[in-house]
């Protein structure tokens, strides 16, 4: 229609002008829809700002190849004691929940500033016998149920495995960055899988990549570990970061 209309004819026709060359009214017209279709997407900006009050969840895979001895003592001890050290090495405000997970997610203590309660948490998990790991339904509990506020809201997943039951890790990603939650996994063990376990048939497999795709796309970070040294290297480096999720929505109210 713009390509044959006769633009003079209309104009005579119509008494004004069909095409207006005031360009800065057509750049406030351009700019108004475009505000009309954020407010109406609901589009949310999401940026990492530097803060000092923290919540951290701490998850620790607790299934049954977590007793390979490949880390000092076992996997599972060795992340025990990790994360020990790193509660010392948070700032006295700092809240900390812990949960355990294999199939199912235990939750072992609800947020407190309470350093006792958590490390006695910590010192407590123990392999579950609930098969499988469910790395999504893990996250998407602790939102639901460990985090308090609507940002500084931070996950340290420590796994052996592959998420292969219950809610999609990946899919579960979109939920977390509603939440402004920001995840810092921890892979152990091997990608191609097998045990060290003595007498013992559990297997485990490290899925690498799924765990870079839930740091990469919370702002968190991933930590590839393969000794007791490496595992409090990677707490102490998400001690030490001062950076949070913060969500700044779009929408015009």
């Amino acid at each position: 229609a713009l390509k044959f209309a006769n633009f003079e004819l209309l104009e005579k026709l119509s008494g004004r002008k069909i095409l207006s060359k005031n360009w800065t009214l057509l750049f406030m017209r351009f700019l108004v829809l475009m505000l009309l279709i954020l407010s109406a997407s609901g589009l949310i900006w999401w940026h990492t700002g530097y803060g000092a009050n923290f919540d951290y969840a701490i998850a620790i895979d607790s299934s049954s190849s977590m007793r390979a001895n490949d880390i000092q003592s076992t996997r599972l001890d060795g992340a025990k004691e990790a994360a020990l050290e790193f509660v010392d090495a948070l700032p006295g405000q700092a809240r900390i929940g812990v949960v355990s997970f294999t199939g199912t997610t235990f939750i072992k203590q609800r947020l407190t500033e309470n350093v006792k309660d958590v490390k006695d948490a910590i010192k407590n998990i123990a392999i579950e016998s609930t098969g499988g790991t469910a790395i999504g339904d893990t996250m998407v509990t602790i939102s639901n149920s460990i985090f308090e506020k609507e940002d500084g809201n931070i996950i340290i997943l420590l796994t052996d495995g592959q998420s292969n039951v219950g809610v999609d890790a990946i899919g579960a990603l979109d939920y977390l960055n509603e939440k402004s939650v920001m995840v810092y996994t921890i892979g152990t063990g091997s990608t191609e899988g097998g045990s060290f376990i003595e007498g013992s048939d559990a297997l485990s497999k490290l899925d690498e990549e799924t765990l870079m795709q839930i740091a990469e796309q919370t702002n968190g970070k991933y930590f590839k570990v393969g000794n007791l040294d490496e595992m409090k290297n990677a707490f102490r480096d998400v001690a030490a970061f001062r950076q949070k999720r913060i969500g700044t929505n779009l929408s015009v109210s």
